[in-house]
C-alpha cells in the first residue's frame, strides 16, 4: 500500500501532514540540514538523511561541464531516494547571473547592469533562460535574486544589487522570481528562487564588519583571483579595505529599515518567492540570524511568509562561542534550514541534543520541517525527482546567448560622447584596441563566475569585446590590439578603444577604502590617445569608480559593468546597430567624499541616478 504522502492526487497540506507524522526526530533534523558537496558524499547524505546539498562558489565537478554537473547532482538525488521515507533532496547553487558555476553556460550581465537596463520583461526572460540551464543539471534551487538596496558603493556586493533605488530593486527582483519559477513551480524547468539577504545587507556602515581572516575560509579559494594565499597578498587585500562593509551593522532606524530595505522582499513574496536567505549583517544590536522579531514576528507573522528561511554560509557560527547556543538562537529566531556547510555531523548531533534538552522545541522543529516539505512538494520533487536530460541541449544555447547579447546592449550606459565619436564607422581604415578587459572573458564576467570571486582568463565559452569588434568590421578596417597600449612604432588611428577592468571580486573581498581609478589605467588611456585623434573608454566594473579628472581627456565613456559572456553586445552599440538606452541605477560620485550615498548632496554628483546619453 502506498503512503498518502506519495499520492500525487492529494493536496500538498495533506501530503505534508501525513509525511511529517511518519518522521523520526533524526529525519526531521536531517531535513533542516544543508551541507556543501565538498564535505559530504552521496552515501553520507543518505546515511544522515540530509534535506539539501549545495555547491558553494567554485563547488564544481571535474571536469566542469553541464554533463558532469548533472551526474554529480543526480548522485545526491538518487541517494536521498534510498532513505527510509524516500524524501527527495533539493540541491542549491548560486546561479546569480546565469548558471555561472558551469563552464559553457550562458553568463548574463550582473544585476547592476540589469538595473541600468530597467526592463522587467528582460529580467523575467533572463530568469526563465537561467532556470532552464540550471534545471538541465538537475538543480532546482538558486540563491537568487539578491534584492539588496546598496547605499555605499564601496561594498563588494554592489554589483549584486539592481540599484540604489528601492522601487527599482523591488520591480526587477520580482521579475527574476517570476522568470525562475515560470508558469508552474512543479514543472521540471522551474527553479526555486531565493530572495536575499534579509534584511538591510545593503545598509551597513563602513568599518562595522567583524574582522574576517581570509586564511580561515578555504571554501572561498584564493583571496585574490590570480594569486596564491601568501601573507603578502593578505596584507595587500587588507590594505585595500576588505571586510569593512560586508557582514557589518545596519545602523539605521526601523522606519528606514522598513521603507528602504523591506519592500523588495514583499515584492518577491508577491511574485511567489518561497525561500529567503538571512543576512550575515546586524541591526538593533543583534545578528540577523538571531532576530526573532524580524524573522518570525515581522516576516512570518505580520507579512505572512509561507516559505522557509535558509541561513547564509556558516553564519550561525557567529552568534555565540557555544555552538549549541548558536543553533538554539538561530532556529528559535525562525531559521528553518541551516547552511552548515561543513561539519554537518556536529550540527545534526548538536541540534538533536538541543531538542532533547528543550533548548529548541519540537513544535519549532515541526514548523521548520513542514515549511521545507511544503516547498519540496510544490516543486514536484516527490513526483518527479529528476529533470529531463534533454534540457542539457539548452545550456549555452544560441537563443540564450542572443538574449544575453540583448541584455548587454540594454545595460551599457553611455556617459560621455564628445563630438559624436560614437557610433564608430565600419569604414575607418584602422582601430586601435587596448586594455586588459578587451580580450578577457574573466574580466568581462566579474565575480561569481566559475569560481567564487571569478578570475581573469578564458574561464568559459563566450565572445570577448575584441572579438565582437573584429566581427563587426570584418572585411573593412584593420583592428590592432595591444593590451598594454604599446603599439608598434608609427601605428596610429582615428579612434582608439580602451577597455579598463576592475579585478573580479566577491562579497567582503571586494570592499574597498578607495574607488579611484588606478593611475596605470589613466596612463594607459593617455598612451593610446597619443596615437589616436579620439579615444573611447569602456569600463568593466562592479560599481561606479572615481574617474572625474581623467574623464576630461576621454572623448567617449561607456559604463559596461560586468556584462557576461556576450561581449558582442557592446560592439552592437559601438557601431550604431542599436542605440544606447541604459540609464544609471546608481549615482556616479565625483569624489570619495561623496560616498556613501548619504554624503552626496543633490546636484553635485558626476552623473546623477538615471543618467544616460
Amino acid at each position: 500500500m502506498t503512503h498518502p504522502y506519495l499520492n500525487p492526487s492529494l493536496d500538498v497540506e495533506s501530503r505534508v501532514a501525513d509525511l511529517l507524522g511518519r518522521m523520526t526526530l533524526a529525519e526531521k533534523i536531517g531535513q533542516m540540514t544543508q551541507a556543501e558537496k565538498n564535505s559530504i558524499t552521496p552515501q553520507a547524505a543518505r546515511g544522515w538523511a540530509v534535506g539539501s546539498v549545495l555547491s558553494g562558489g567554485g563547488g564544481n565537478p571535474s571536469p566542469n561541464n553541464p554533463k558532469t554537473w548533472r551526474a554529480m547532482v543526480q548522485a545526491y538525488l538518487d541517494a536521498a531516494l534510498e532513505t527510509r521515507l524516500a524524501i527527495p533532496l533539493i540541491y542549491g547553487v548560486d546561479a546569480v547571473h546565469g548558471h555561472n558555476n558551469v563552464v559553457g553556460a550562458t553568463i548574463f550581465p550582473h544585476n547592476i547592469g540589469l538595473g541600468a537596463a530597467r526592463d522587467p520583461a528582460l529580467v523575467e526572460r533572463i530568469g526563465r533562460a537561467t532556470a532552464v540551464e540550471v534545471a538541465a543539471t538537475n538543480v532546482r534551487w538558486t540563491f537568487a535574486p539578491a534584492v539588496s538596496v546598496p547605499q555605499d558603493i564601496r561594498w563588494g556586493r554592489t554589483y549584486e544589487g539592481y540599484g540604489e533605488n528601492t522601487e527599482l530593486v523591488a520591480q526587477l527582483g520580482a521579475a527574476l522570481v517570476r522568470g525562475l519559477h515560470g508558469e508552474e513551480l512543479a514543472q521540471d524547468t522551474a527553479v526555486l528562487a531565493t530572495a536575499k539577504h534579509f534584511l538591510a545587507d545593503g545598509g551597513t556602515k563602513f568599518g562595522t564588519s567583524r574582522p574576517v581572516d581570509p586564511q580561515a575560509m578555504p571554501q572561498f579559494g584564493n583571496v585574490a583571483p590570480d594569486a596564491p594565499d601568501t601573507p603578502e597578498h593578505l596584507e595587500t587585500a587588507i590594505a585595500q579595505g576588505v571586510w569593512q562593509l560586508d557582514q557589518g551593522v545596519a545602523d539605521i532606524s526601523e522606519a528606514e529599515l522598513r521603507a528602504v530595505h523591506l519592500p523588495p522582499y514583499l515584492a518577491a513574496m508577491e511574485a511567489g518567492a518561497l525561500s529567503i536567505m538571512v543576512s550575515f549583517s546586524s541591526w538593533g544590536g543583534l545578528k540577523m540570524h538571531a532576530q526573532k522579531y524580524l524573522l518570525t514576528e515581522v516576516l512570518k507573522g505580520e507579512l505572512g511568509f509561507r516559505g522557509f528561511l535558509i541561513s547564509d554560509w556558516g553564519a550561525i557560527d557567529q552568534l555565540d562561542r557555544d555552538y549549541i547556543a548558536c543553533i538554539a538562537q538561530s532556529i528559535n529566531a525562525g531559521l528553518d534550514m541551516i547552511m552548515v556547510p561543513y561539519h554537518y555531523e556536529n550540527f545534526i548531533t548538536t541540534l538533536t541534543r538541543a531538542a532533547e534538552n528543550g533548548d529548541v522545541s519540537l513544535a519549532r522543529i515541526d514548523d521548520a520541517v513542514r515549511r521545507i516539505l511544503q516547498v519540496k512538494f510544490a516543486l514536484g520533487l516527490f513526483d518527479r525527482p529528476h529533470t529531463d536530460p534533454a534540457l542539457l541541449g539548452e545550456v549555452g544555447s544560441a537563443a540564450h546567448r542572443a538574449l544575453a547579447r540583448e541584455a548587454v546592449r540594454k545595460s551599457a550606459v553611455l556617459l560621455k560622447n564628445e563630438g559624436g565619436v560614437l557610433p564608430l564607422s565600419r569604414s575607418a581604415p584602422r582601430l586601435l584596441v587596448a586594455g586588459r578587459g578587451a580580450d578577457d572573458l574573466g574580466y568581462q564576467c566579474g565575480g561569481w563566475t566559475i569560481e567564487w570571486m571569478g578570475q581573469p582568463g578564458q574561464i568559459t565559452n563566450g565572445t570577448t569585446i575584441l572579438e565582437g569588434i573584429r566581427a563587426a568590421v570584418a572585411g573593412a578596417g584593420q583592428v590592432i590590439h595591444a593590451p598594454d597600449g604599446d603599439f608598434a612604432a608609427g601605428v596610429t588611428a582615428g579612434v582608439g578603444i580602451v577597455v579598463l577592468a576592475e579585478e573580479p571580486y566577491a562579497e567582503g573581498m571586494g570592499d574597498r577604502f578607495d574607488l579611484t581609478i588606478p593611475e596605470e589605467d589613466v596612463a594607459l588611456v593617455e598612451r593610446v590617445k597619443e596615437r589616436c585623434q579620439k579615444v573611447v573608454v569602456i569600463l568593466l566594473s562592479g560599481r561606479p569608480l572615481i574617474v572625474t579628472e581623467p574623464l576630461a581627456n576621454w572623448d567617449a565613456f561607456v559604463a559596461a559593468w560586468w556584462p557576461g559572456t556576450e561581449g558582442n553586445g557592446l560592439s552592437d552599440l559601438l557601431f550604431g546597430d542599436y542605440p544606447f538606452t541604459g540609464k544609471l541605477s546608481y549615482t556616479w560620485p565625483r569624489s570619495m567624499a561623496q560616498i556613501p550615498r548619504s554624503a552626496l548632496r543633490e546636484g553635485e554628483s558626476l552623473f546623477p541616478y538615471g543618467y544616460g546619453l
